[in-house]
């Protein structure tokens, strides 16, 4: 049966004055446009800063499929991310960031492997890591490939993350009826929303696989974005405060839905 691949990919954007914003919006849409074969959207959630609708109204997309959605709360990163997936159309869904490009190669990668391994629901790229500089800072997802470090080699296992947690949705993937199911990222998660993401998706025995190649280029703590601004802005966490987010996601994965936490100092 032939599998007919089409993603939408989901940007959402807190504001256009950060730092070099236009430089990197730019690159970051060149490197979709690279691709478009695969890709049946791209699902912008902004706010309503009025600098970013203007900047957003007059910029050339070309040929892509463009969905804008303004976004009239607070800004909130894992939010904006669950209304840009309701609001898709695609039977695949993929997270994305203003200032992180794509690879030429990610989404016909996806594509070829959806074909082969028709019981994986989700793909990471294996991502490389810059500096804002540009500068080669790591890779991340590759871990899934090192001999005792998987518990399954080539996938993302609930055994694995509970040894470890650096691991990145950006670039991800995965099935939007997966989300519709098993519930998409928690806002209430300072930090770890992310991780308690993956734990819930493979405890609830989805199939995450990495495909061994670069798909996705990621600044990493660009100043200004969130887990920059947790640890060296204005939402510094203490290590105390790390640990509780860490912690709290291995608890709270069992329940589709947010609960009530606050961290509560030791006095």
């Amino acid at each position: 049966m032939e599998n007919n691949f089409n993603v939408s990919v989901i940007l959402p954007i807190k504001t256009s004055t950060a730092k070099e914003f236009i430089e990197y919006f730019d690159k970051a849409i060149t490197s979709l446009k690279q691709q478009k074969t695969q890709i049946n959207e791209l699902v912008i959630v902004h706010t309503d800063e009025e600098q970013l609708i203007n900047y957003l109204n007059e910029y050339n997309f070309e040929n892509l499929n463009v969905k804008k959605l303004e976004w009239k709360e607070e800004p909130n990163f894992a939010k904006q991310i669950n209304f840009g997936i309701k609001n898709a159309e695609s039977e695949w869904v993929s997270f994305f960031e203003f200032d992180d490009e794509y690879s030429s190669i990610w989404f016909k990668n996806v594509e070829r492997y959806s074909k082969i391994y028709t019981d994986v629901k989700s793909f990471l790229p294996i991502v490389i890591d810059v500096d804002n500089k540009n500068m080669f800072a790591g890779f991340t997802n590759e871990a899934t490939f090192a001999s005792n470090f998987s518990q399954e080699i080539g996938y993302l296992t609930n055994d694995t993350l509970h040894d470890f947690q650096n691991f990145q949705t950006s670039g991800m993937v995965i099935k939007k009826e997966v989300i519709e199911e098993f519930g998409g990222f928690k806002s209430n998660f300072k930090l770890t929303f992310v991780y308690e993401f993956l734990l819930r998706m493979t405890f609830n025995s989805v199939k995450i696989m990495t495909i061994p190649k670069i798909g996705y280029k990621h600044i990493n703590l660009r100043e200004g974005s969130i887990f920059w601004n947790y640890k060296y802005g204005s939402n510094i966490l203490t290590e105390n405060e790390v640990k509780f987010w860490v912690e709290s996601a291995k608890k709270e994965y069992f329940f589709k839905d947010e609960r009530d936490l606050n961290y509560e100092p030791q006095i």
